[in-house]
């Protein structure tokens, strides 16, 4: 039961996080790029499914890298804490795939994950007009 209601509310945030982003009128297309492999990553880890992050880390990566070179809309107002953040995605991201590369654990990579779908929330966050 409390897997379930853990499953709502994480739809429940994902949905009103999918209409403040239909809404907002700047569009940042690395950073939906990268929120794709996110979430088709993340949301399997937090059911104990390791596989797509596993896969997929060099991609996330590639993502990132893109994200964080790509210019930041002028429209955002806090640019320079934009790229603060950008750059932990980056760091963060090439942590998780180095430690995959080396065989970590399925709970370091879980914990890494969490910490790194965070960041990506936090510059989201950031993303305001």
């Amino acid at each position: 039961m409390k897997h379930l209601k853990f499953l709502f509310l994480g739809c429940l945030m994902l949905l009103m996080n999918g209409v403040a982003l239909a809404n907002s009128k700047t569009d940042w297309k690395e950073k939906d790029q990268f929120h794709t492999v996110m979430s088709q990553t993340f949301h399997p880890a937090e059911e104990g499914n390791l596989k797509p992050i596993r896969e997929r880390s060099e991609e996330m990566l590639s993502k990132a890298l893109a994200w964080q070179k790509s210019p930041i809309p002028t429209a955002f107002k806090k640019q320079k804490d934009i790229q603060v953040q950008l750059d932990k995605l980056v760091k963060g991201t090439q942590s998780i795939r180095n430690k995959i590369q080396q065989g970590a654990k399925d709970e370091e990579i879980k914990a890494d994950l969490t910490a790194l779908h965070d960041i990506f929330h936090e510059i989201v966050g950031l993303c305001k007009e």
